[in-house]
């Protein structure tokens, strides 16, 4: 995955992500053997990814960015059986989590890969084929010399803006005040998206997103969840 990864990214592409795995269990290591070939995409393809035939159907698609451990995935797959979803993350203990769940529920409506996101919707996806995004608490990157690496970035967007059918949804959310200021800056200047909840304004968290036990934890914490919800334009961008 790895080599797929840098042939195609530019020379010293700055990444969002830094591969800090934890401790990988006996149990998520068994699901990321037997279980990824069941519900894992490639990482690259030559054509644009046909997703009708990957899920054997047409219904809306949801891809959620940094699923984490997949608590907020799996709930809403569980919730959404009319809907397919599509998880990406870079840690392989969230992602061999989230396949043990799977296998137990036995989801047909949810695919993963273990990738950058940056990296595989361009390398995979046609324009256009995605419902809706989702963005939750990606890493903040705290120190201003790396917020460089923050994903919500003006080209990243841009990406995110062709991807998503016109009508679609881009849905965010972040405990970071800082960070949530440069998201509303980014994507009040992206021509592609309108602010559901009008210019230079936060939503309030959409009965849709599941409120996990990241989030709880961070209430207890005082701390204050932005939420941004966006709609992808009929035309422009």
């Amino acid at each position: 995955m790895q080599d797929q990864e840098n042939q195609l990214y530019p020379a010293r592409q700055v990444r969002s992500f830094v591969r800090r795995e934890g401790r990988l269990t006996t149990a998520q290591q068994n699901a990321l053997t037997e279980l990824l070939p069941k519900y894992g995409l490639p990482l690259q393809s030559e054509a644009a990814l046909q997703l009708t035939d990957v899920f054997q159907n047409d219904l809306p698609l949801l891809l959620e960015i940094g699923f984490g451990n997949g608590e907020s995935l799996l709930a809403q797959a569980l919730a959404n059986p009319q809907q397919n979803h599509i998880g990406l993350e870079v840690h392989r203990p969230g992602v061999g989590h989230l396949l043990q769940q799977l296998e137990r529920f036995q989801l047909a409506n949810v695919r993963v890969a273990i990738t950058d996101a940056t990296f595989w919707t361009r390398a995979t996806l046609a324009s256009a084929c995605i419902s809706t995004v989702q963005i939750f608490f990606p890493d903040p990157w705290p120190k201003k010399r790396h917020h460089k690496r923050r994903l919500i970035q003006p080209i990243f967007v841009a990406e995110l803006a062709r991807i998503i059918r016109p009508g679609g949804a881009l849905m965010l959310a972040t405990d970071w005040r800082d960070y949530a200021e440069k998201m509303l800056a980014v994507m009040s200047n992206q021509s592609g998206f309108t602010n559901l909840a009008g210019p230079g304004q936060y939503s309030e968290r959409p009965l849709c997103r599941p409120l996990t036990r990241f989030e709880r934890r961070g209430q207890r914490l005082g701390h204050r969840v932005f939420d941004l919800h966006f709609q992808r334009l009929q035309t422009g961008g």
